[in-house]
């Protein structure tokens, strides 16, 4: 594997995280199948508990992903957010709004 872009000889992100070392870009591999699976298990077969830990794990990476990972494992990363908030907001559709969180209009 390559140093980081800035050359400081520090491990890339790819070569933090092993599940990354796979990644392909361009036109070698969709964004949403890798060699005719799904990336993810179907959000609608989680249970409540699974999805919360799956979300929390996205946003808890999402600046490092933001910032250093490879295009495909953005487009992946945006995917499975999407996908996985999509099941959120479906089953809880009467969330509760906290109401320090509103904007003044």
């Amino acid at each position: 594997m390559t140093e980081s872009v800035r050359g400081t000889g520090e491990a890339s992100p790819e070569q933090r995280v092993p599940e990354w070392a796979g990644d392909r870009t361009g036109t070698d591999a969709t964004l949403d199948d890798l060699d005719g699976e799904a990336l993810g298990v179907d959000p609608a077969e989680l249970g409540d508990e699974d999805l919360i830990r799956e979300m929390t794990s996205l946003h808890r990476t999402r600046l490092d992903t933001l910032r250093h990972a490879t295009d495909s494992a953005l487009a992946n990363h945006l995917r499975r957010t999407a996908e996985l908030e999509t099941e959120y907001l479906a089953r809880h559709p009467g969330r509760e709004v906290d109401p320090s969180r509103l904007r003044d209009v």
